[in-house]
């Protein structure tokens, strides 16, 4: 009698499972061939080997020795995602791997180069035409225009680096194989702008590393092989006059995808920007800077009619030619200052609607003229020196920014009117301050011991005297008078 106990299952014929089993692969999401590119998450994490999902019912298993660093430390963790190929699919064992290393021979590399699976090579050597590049213990050579994606100017650069590369020919048994790194890059390529263009849009914010400079700009990596270009004037609020200002080959940076179309030949075009994915600068302008404040700037250019200032990044004034020196008339900004130079400025207006701020040198450096009746009072003898000579009389600087005039027609009243006369441009000279206008920023100057105006002095006062003592008098009294102060002189 049959047992028909629960405990007891019928085993499906021969047949039967092997059809069951081909139904569960299909389940299980398809074939997976050596040679296919997979890219999916790290699942689990043993002491040898990393779990990989396939984005199939299959899971993946990858040596974890090529996932460690030189000193020895895992780069990945459960979630990342990696990239790797099928190197062999035994049942439902599936073997996953960068490329092919160190072991194997021949067969191994024809198996490679059959199923389209990477294999790592060290350029050992540069030659003409490429290089010679060791891939399992064999030599295999790399045309020069198969090294890059990119005109290769310097070929030493590549000699010692270990890279992966494709098998494109392979002959006589191994004897003749060629490899190229290029093919996979643009394989690379392709898929990161797929990708690329499927999660980005323009207007969004991305993490990039700059990757080459050029006159007109620098070209940036948003995804493995894929550039986009950032134009000289999106490198940064701050004006740039050169790349190399801005940025620097291999720095990281954040920018803002503003477009992304192709050439004729179909090759992606993506313009970038860097100082459009971060803030204005100019939007906290209102709460950085007033009227009045002064500040440190560099001038970053000039023009005819003054000096742009940069006050900080981004944020430009301007010196008008008349706001450059008490001390005297500029005709042309160079006289003052320099691409290049640091200035302090006063902040004379600000204007966020049009983007403008006036500065002040001037200002910023005090007007010399505010304490000059403290300086120099009245009467005072200062020494300065000669600015000028015209015909009318002797300008002399006192003081950078205070230049007086002696009066052509004061020069009479000199002790020697000829120390005065023989006064050159740079000369020292000795002068006593007769007057001061502030506001119309003249100062009158005289000649020191002036020998007539003392005898006229005295005289004045002589007369004066002698009119109190003798209040009637008349013209012999003042000849007599006359008579004795002459005789005194030529004694």
């Amino acid at each position: 009698m049959a047992d028909h106990s629960p405990d007891t299952k019928e085993m499906p014929a021969e047949g039967e499972f092997a059809a069951l089993m081909e139904a569960s692969l299909a389940e299980r999401g398809g074939e997976i061939h050596v040679g296919d590119r997979i890219t999916g998450p790290v699942i689990a994490v043993t002491e040898t080997t990393l779990v990989v999902d396939t984005g199939t019912k299959l899971d993946g298993v990858a040596d974890k020795a090529e996932f460690l660093d030189e000193t020895g430390q895992l780069t990945v963790s459960e979630g990342d995602e990696v990239t790797l190929y099928v190197v062999s699919v035994r049942g439902d064992e599936v073997a996953l791997s960068k490329a092919l290393t160190g072991q194997g021979g021949a067969e191994a590399l024809r198996e490679a180069f059959e199923n389209g699976i990477p294999v790592e090579g060290k350029v050992v050597a540069s030659r003409k035409g490429g290089f010679d590049v060791e891939i399992v213990h064999r030599r295999a050579f790399c045309p020069v225009s198969q090294i890059d994606l990119a005109f290769t100017d310097n070929p030493e650069a590549h000699v010692g680096q270990t890279y992966q590369f494709a098998i494109i020919t392979f002959e006589r048994d191994g004897k003749n194989i060629v490899v190229s790194r290029r093919k996979l890059l643009e394989q690379e390529r392709i898929e990161s702008e797929l990708r690329f263009l499927e999660t980005v849009a323009p207007g969004d914010v991305v993490p990039a590393v700059v990757s080459r400079i050029v006159a007109f700009g620098a070209f940036a990596e948003v995804a493995p092989g894929l550039e986009g270009l950032i134009h000289l004037s999106e490198l940064s609020w701050s004006r740039a006059e050169k790349a190399e200002d801005a940025v620097a080959i291999g720095e990281a940076v954040t920018v803002k995808v503003l477009a992304f179309d192709r050439d004729k030949k179909g090759r992606p075009r993506i313009s970038l920007s860097i100082k459009q994915a971060g803030a204005d600068p100019w939007d906290s302008v209102d709460g950085q800077f007033t009227v009045g404040d002064k500040v440190e700037g560099k001038v970053v250019r000039l023009a005819d009619f003054g000096a742009f200032v940069e006050i900080a990044p981004g944020i430009e004034g301007l010196i008008h030619v008349s706001e450059m020196s008490h001390v005297r008339r500029i005709a042309k900004p160079s006289d003052v200052v320099s691409p290049g130079d640091v200035v302090t400025v006063s902040v004379k207006d600000i204007d966020l609607g049009k983007r403008r701020i006036a500065l002040s040198l001037k200002e910023a450096s005090g007007d010399p003229w505010l304490a000059v009746a403290e300086t120099f009072p009245i009467g005072s003898t200062v020494s300065g020196i000669v600015e000028n000579r015209q015909q009318f009389g002797i300008f002399v600087n006192l003081a950078p920014g205070v230049t007086g005039l002696l009066p052509a027609s004061k020069l009479r009243d000199a002790l020697e009117p000829g120390t005065y006369e023989k006064l050159k441009i740079g000369d020292t000279a000795s002068v006593v301050v007769s007057e001061i206008d502030t506001e119309k920023r003249k100062m009158t100057l005289s000649p020191v011991g002036g020998q007539k105006e003392k005898e006229n002095d005295d005289w004045k006062r002589f007369v004066k005297k002698e009119k109190a003592a003798a209040p009637s008098g008349g013209l012999n009294l003042l000849g007599d008078m006359l008579q004795e102060a002459m005789a005194k002189k030529k004694k």
